[in-house]
Protein backbone atom coordinates (compact mmCIF):
# COMPACT_ATOMS: atom_id res chain seq x y z
CA UNK A 1 0.00 0.00 0.00
CA UNK A 2 1.38 3.39 -0.97
CA UNK A 3 1.44 5.85 1.92
CA UNK A 4 0.26 9.42 1.44
CA UNK A 5 0.51 12.37 3.83
CA UNK A 6 -3.15 11.80 4.77
CA UNK A 7 -2.29 8.34 6.15
CA UNK A 8 -1.17 9.83 9.46
CA UNK A 9 -1.77 6.76 11.63
CA UNK A 10 -0.20 4.33 9.14
CA UNK A 11 2.86 6.56 8.84
CA UNK A 12 3.12 6.75 12.64
CA UNK A 13 2.98 2.94 12.89
CA UNK A 14 5.67 2.56 10.21
CA UNK A 15 7.90 5.05 12.02
CA UNK A 16 7.43 3.37 15.40
CA UNK A 17 8.37 0.02 13.83
CA UNK A 18 11.34 1.33 11.85
CA UNK A 19 12.70 3.59 14.62
CA UNK A 20 12.02 1.66 17.85
CA UNK A 21 14.77 3.45 19.80
CA UNK A 22 13.55 6.96 18.96
CA UNK A 23 11.42 8.99 21.37
CA UNK A 24 9.05 10.86 19.03
CA UNK A 25 8.61 13.70 21.54
CA UNK A 26 12.14 14.87 20.72
CA UNK A 27 12.10 14.60 16.93
CA UNK A 28 12.21 17.91 15.09
CA UNK A 29 10.06 18.45 12.01
CA UNK A 30 13.01 18.52 9.61
CA UNK A 31 14.10 15.06 10.73
CA UNK A 32 10.51 13.77 10.86
CA UNK A 33 9.85 14.97 7.31
CA UNK A 34 13.01 13.23 6.08
CA UNK A 35 12.11 9.96 7.81
CA UNK A 36 8.57 10.01 6.38
CA UNK A 37 9.68 10.54 2.78
CA UNK A 38 12.34 7.82 3.23
CA UNK A 39 9.75 5.20 4.24
CA UNK A 40 9.74 2.43 1.59
CA UNK A 41 5.96 2.63 1.07
CA UNK A 42 5.76 6.42 1.00
CA UNK A 43 4.58 7.83 -2.31
CA UNK A 44 3.43 11.42 -2.16
CA UNK A 45 4.76 14.88 -2.99
CA UNK A 46 7.37 15.74 -0.31
CA UNK A 47 6.38 19.41 -0.56
CA UNK A 48 2.90 18.61 0.78
CA UNK A 49 4.30 17.60 4.17
CA UNK A 50 3.69 20.81 6.03
CA UNK A 51 3.78 21.60 9.72
CA UNK A 52 0.16 20.58 10.43
CA UNK A 53 0.52 17.10 8.97
CA UNK A 54 3.90 16.62 10.66
CA UNK A 55 2.34 17.62 14.00
CA UNK A 56 -0.42 15.06 13.43
CA UNK A 57 2.09 12.33 12.54
CA UNK A 58 4.20 13.14 15.60
CA UNK A 59 1.13 13.08 17.88
CA UNK A 60 0.00 9.73 16.43
CA UNK A 61 3.53 8.32 16.83
CA UNK A 62 3.61 9.43 20.49
CA UNK A 63 0.26 7.68 21.03
CA UNK A 64 1.59 4.57 19.30
CA UNK A 65 4.60 4.34 21.61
Amino acid sequence: MALKWADVLDIAIELSESKPDVDPRYVNFVQLHRWVIELPDFSDDPKRGGEKVLEAIQAAWIEEV
